[in-house]
């Protein structure tokens, strides 16, 4: 039995998904807060035939969770993650962690993202401050505090150890498992007038790439090369009868 062609298409598969996610953040290098896609590989084993052969597998997608460089702004609306932690936001589809700490106020004082939803404080309740009441000041611990007078504060939430998470819009993340209020804000803290860019590394996803397209190339070739000797191989019997 051959298992040339199903190993190569194996790698093909795995390689195409890889694609995928390096042509998605590329497309997000310039987004703020966006977290990159990886693909984690293994092989899979086969016993069908008489010998052992190794399918790569299609690959386990995850986001990662390594942070992206801050950028001094000086907008007092503006606020970044130092540390580990999310911030979180109420969209039509629930309760989103996002990095994009970049905010608005609505016309009733209400913190909101660009895209209109609502920054949330540990509580899961919407932020509001005093449209008129003068600069904003927002402490490591997120505390809110507008012409000395304390508001609330922006709620920072750290993601469960072992937790999966799914993509929720651009910049935003869903975890599988509840999400922890941080309470600890030496490790994880607000920092005000910057923003998190992506965290994805330009230079390194063209040179995985580059390398990603070469492996797809070399497998559709070993398909080729496969399928010549198999024909060379029903055209030397058939010439033998």
């Amino acid at each position: 039995m051959q298992t040339t062609l199903p190993v190569a298409l194996s790698a093909q598969l795995a390689m195409e998904k890889r694609l995928d996610t390096i042509a998605n953040n590329l497309a997000n290098v310039g987004t703020a807060g966006f977290r990159s896609e990886e693909v984690k590989f293994e092989s899979v084993l086969s016993r069908a035939s008489a010998r052992t052969v190794a399918f790569a597998s299609e690959g386990q997608q995850y986001i990662s969770t390594r942070a992206g460089a801050l950028t001094e702004t000086g907008n007092p609306l503006d606020m970044a993650v130092a540390g580990e932690a999310f911030f979180a936001i109420q969209t039509p589809k629930g309760t989103v962690y996002t990095r994009d700490g970049r905010m608005q106020m609505s016309d009733a004082g209400e913190l909101k993202t660009v895209n209109g939803e609502s920054f949330l404080d540990v509580g899961g309740a919407p932020i509001l401050i005093d449209p008129n009441g003068g600069p904003v000041h927002i402490a490591h611990d997120g505390m809110i505090t507008q012409a000395g007078a304390q508001l609330g504060a922006v709620g920072l939430f750290k993601m469960p150890v072992g937790a999966n998470l799914s993509r929720a819009g651009t910049s935003g993340v869903v975890p599988d498992a509840p999400a922890q209020p941080v309470i600890d804000f030496n490790e994880d803290r607000v920092a005000q007038g910057f923003v998190e860019g992506s965290n994805v590394n330009p230079i390194l996803e063209m040179t995985r790439l580059i390398e990603v397209q070469r492996v797809f190339e070399q497998a559709a070739n070993m398909i080729q090369t496969s399928e010549n000797s198999l024909n060379d191989a029903v055209t030397q019997l058939g010439a033998s009868k």
